[in-house]
């Protein structure tokens, strides 16, 4: 059974967010005292959506400011989306090449921010569907997210892969029972990426490892 579908990650798959997810992260943070995070800083947090990164930054101590910090960060980063976000190599030539499959972004980011950074890069016009954090009840690494696309496109699970560079992606995939690829780029290390079906480390293997599992599953 060949693969009909490819779903994406988007932060830390197709674009790296990282430095304006920091700029508005530090902007939000501004009146509570809290240290300035670097780019490495954030990158390890994000991956599980604002709010969740929101808590981890505040913690318990100033977890009553969550809410007034989500609002900031959300004002600054979507006034700033795309700064200094940059596609990853090889992901647009890809995506161009991919023409024979429906492609979909299952992201933690919520979905107008999701469709407006695609919009802004150049990136939107490749998907046929844009999954955000509150597109669904839930979000990766739930299952939810990817059995909606495959519900709204009409693809068995047989028939998907899902590609991210985070283990919310991969074990998103394994419940919704369709091939995992991790992408070793991102904003996780390999040893977060272990359970993944597949492992590349750029962009333009992707057709290959999308041939092997349509060989793989006839």
């Amino acid at each position: 059974m060949p693969i009909k579908l490819v779903m994406f990650d988007l932060d830390g798959t197709l674009v790296d967010t990282s430095r304006d997810i920091t700029n508005a992260l530090n902007y939000a943070l501004t009146p509570y005292s809290i240290k300035n995070f670097t780019v490495e800083d954030a990158i390890k947090m994000i991956g599980e959506g604002v709010t969740r990164l929101i808590e981890k930054v505040l913690g318990e101590d100033k977890s009553h400011a969550r809410d007034a910090v989500i609002e900031k960060f959300l004002e600054y980063y979507s006034e700033h989306l795309t700064d200094y976000s940059v596609v990853y190599p090889h992901v647009r030539e890809t995506l161009e090449n991919l023409n024979g499959y429906k492609k979909s972004v299952i992201s933690n980011k919520r979905e107008n921010l999701s469709e407006q950074l695609l919009d802004n890069l150049d990136l939107l016009k490749y998907f046929d569907l844009v999954v955000g954090s509150d597109t669904t009840l839930q979000k990766k690494p739930s299952a939810i997210p990817l059995i909606h696309v495959l519900k709204k496109l009409g693809i068995d699970a047989q028939e998907a892969v899902m590609v991210g560079d985070s283990n919310f992606d991969i074990e998103a995939g394994r419940k919704a029972g369709v091939k995992t690829v991790a992408v070793t780029y991102g904003y996780r290390e390999k040893e977060y990426l272990t359970d993944a079906d597949y492992m590349i480390d750029t962009f333009k293997d992707l057709p290959h490892i999308l041939d092997r599992s349509s060989s793989e599953l006839i």
